[in-house]
Parts: structure tokens; sequence; C-alpha cells
């Protein structure tokens, strides 16, 4: 099926067609033809399935069938995102998507950056916000949003809104949402507290689903080195150099592991940038303007920053400290093999991640296959 015969208006395929998009996903396939309808639409998707133009095609359609002015602080549509990165990427689509559609305003608020130009972007009211959930709570406690004439409630990546704490935010947002009104709820996982809050705020809905989370991970090459935890460093800095030549994502647990890292890569003379939540937005946005452009091939990240990054030619992942949530696990490699490529994940599992590692191959149902660190002397290859 192509995007013509989904009924999408020629404004938004000649959109598509400059994006050198020519068919639609199965996330696409599904949920946009009950989008268009105006139901109610729970979805069960991660990044990479195309599923932000798979709310943001039939948003931006019915927008243009029904054109309306808001008033000063409003918006027609609110998206909420977990992350900076991911509230940022939203927002480009919605732009990219409705360029031939005369006088759309889509704007985009988060935090780390003043309020002030946010709020001056908001006075005259806009017709697609897309925010984080502290940010816009912070502006509606300043009377710069109103949300009483949302039409359309999306809720993007809601199981990772629960890792960060912000149901308790999601529910006071909602309370100040017209009940009469779309919602286009989407979550890579459905956990149960994820569960409670599709049942509270969606009513009737479309229930569409691609690629649950436990099988993204067949698509990429998997190994494990087993080390101990004082030659972790070393061993990712000989992987850097030989088999992860290429452009590469690692993960550690925390922000200040992170940062340890690149100081050693550095330092050894690789060069490394860092993204997690204690860098500035402009270092963040340095941070990947410099791994997408080549001109910085490591890239170091925790799970909370990382998730949402939507770059191109990844071709290892390697995880310096294996999560503790499974799921994140699956998350990570699936920012290699990405639209068709291929992609390596190495996990370095010391002593005590040994029980993180068995809760993995329990989710993904398969052993991860071990490999010898490089550098290691013969005999103990042998042994």
């Amino acid at each position: 099926m192509t995007f013509e015969e989904l009924g999408l208006v020629p404004p938004l395929l000649k959109a598509l067609a400059a994006e050198g998009y020519t068919s639609p996903t199965p996330i696409q396939l599904q949920a946009i033809p009950h989008a268009l309808q105006g139901r109610d639409v729970q979805g069960i998707a991660q990044t990479g399935t195309g599923k932000t133009a798979a709310f943001a095609l039939p948003i931006l359609q019915r927008l243009a069938a029904n054109p309306k002015r808001v008033g000063p602080g409003g918006c027609r549509v609110l998206v909420l995102s977990p992350t900076r990165e991911l509230a940022s990427q939203i927002a480009e689509s919605f732009k990219s998507y409705g360029k031939f559609m005369s006088g759309l305003k889509v704007t985009v608020m988060f935090g780390g950056v003043p309020k002030g130009r946010q709020a001056r972007a908001m006075a005259m009211g806009v017709d697609v916000l897309v925010a984080t959930p502290g940010r816009l709570i912070d502006h509606m406690q300043d009377r710069t949003v109103v949300l009483g004439g949302v039409e359309i409630l999306v809720l993007d990546e809601a199981d990772h809104m629960l890792d960060l704490g912000f149901i308790v935010p999601i529910r006071k947002i909602v309370s100040h949402i017209p009940a009469q009104r779309q919602t286009l709820f989407f979550s890579a996982t459905m956990p149960s507290e994820i569960g409670g809050l599709a049942g509270a705020m969606l009513k009737n809905p479309a229930q569409v689903a691609v690629t649950p989370v436990a099988t993204t991970a067949e698509r990429v090459e998997q190994h494990v080195i087993m080390l101990e935890t004082s030659r972790k460093r070393a061993v990712l800095f000989d992987l850097l150099m030989g088999p992860a030549k290429g452009r590469t994502l690692v993960f550690t647990r925390t922000k200040h592991g992170a940062d340890r890292v690149v100081k050693y890569l550095e330092e050894s003379g690789l060069p490394a940038a860092a993204i997690h939540g204690n860098k500035s937005q402009g270092q963040r946005e340095r941070a990947l303007a410099d791994f997408r452009s080549g001109k910085c091939r490591v890239l170091i990240a925790t799970d909370i920053a990382a998730r949402g990054i939507d770059v191109d030619g990844v071709t290892h992942v390697i995880n310096y400290d294996l999560p503790n949530v499974p799921e994140s696990y699956v998350h990570r490699i699936g920012r290699t093999a990405r639209a068709g490529a291929t992609g390596v994940a190495i996990s370095l599992c010391d002593g005590e991640e040994r029980a993180f590692l068995r809760g993995i191959e329990k989710l993904i149902r398969a052993k991860v296959p071990v490999m010898v660190a490089p550098g290691t002397p013969a005999q103990q290859r042998a042994a």
C-alpha cells in the first residue's frame, strides 16, 4: 500500500516525496487509518519503526481539514516527549511533513534553555506544541501555556516517561486538557503502570503493534566479553582501535562513568564526546552534531540521554556497563542495524554484571556469544 492509498492529502504526499519516503512502514499502515478517523490509538512501537510519522501525518491532515485560530498561549495539538533530543526531532518532523501546508506553527519546549523565548513563541498560540513534561508544567504555572484548547494529545515513549518519574506530572498535565479529545499513546513496552495510564487516558482505542522489544535484538550481531572491572577501559580502547573502528555508541550506566570514559579515551589519544543529563543543551547538541558529521566517531551516552537519538550509520554499540533493566539493552543495541543496515553490539561484562546478562538473555530468548577480548595472549585464548 502507498501513502496515497492511505488517503493522505497532496501537501503531505509532496512533503513525503521530498523527504524520500516511498512506502509506509508497518506501524504507519496500522495507525494512520485509525488516527485519520479521529479514533484514540494505543501503539506498541519503538524508535526506528517510523512511529513519529504514524502520528504526525494524520494529525497534520486533520489540522489542514479544519483550520482554526488559536488563542494566546494555546495549542491545538500537544505532544509529550521524555527527552529534549526526542522533542526536537518530533518538532522537526512536524515541520518537514507540514512544509507545504500554509501557516503551520510548530514550537518545542524543554528544560536547559531560557524560558523567555519559549514563552514568546507561545504568545500568539501555535498549532503543534512538542514539550517535555517538566518544562511544560513550568510554563503552565507561569500561565504562558494554556491547554484548554487541545484537540489532540500524543504521549510518545510512555515507558521511558515511567523510567524518568514523569507519570505524576503527566497526570497533572492531562487534568488540564479537555476530556473531549483524540489521544495517541505510544510505548515500546507496556508494563502494568503504563497500561494503567493508557487505560485512564484512552477511550476505546485502536490497538496497533510492531516489533516487540525482544525481537529487535535478532537483527544485530551480538557478543559479550567476560572480564574483570579493572580491564574494561583498556579493552574498550582496543575495541575502538580495532573491531569497532566505525561510528560507535558506547553506553555507561552513570553520568560520571561517561565522563570518566571520555577522559580516559582522550588521554589515550582517541577523541570522544559524552551526552548525558549533566550536560547543557548546547553541549549535547554539539556532541550530537560532531557524531553525526563524523568529526567525532565515538559518543559515550547514558540510557536517558540516548533514548530518542536517531543517528544513521552507527556500526557498533558497546555496552561498557550492562544495564540492570533488560529492555534497556534492546533499546541500546537498536541504535545500530537501522534501515536495513547491519550492526554489531559488544558488551563488557564483569563478575557483578552476570545477573544482568542472564536477565538480558532471558528477554531476548538467546545466549549472547562470548568473544575473546582483543589483545588477549594466545595461551589465555586457548584456555
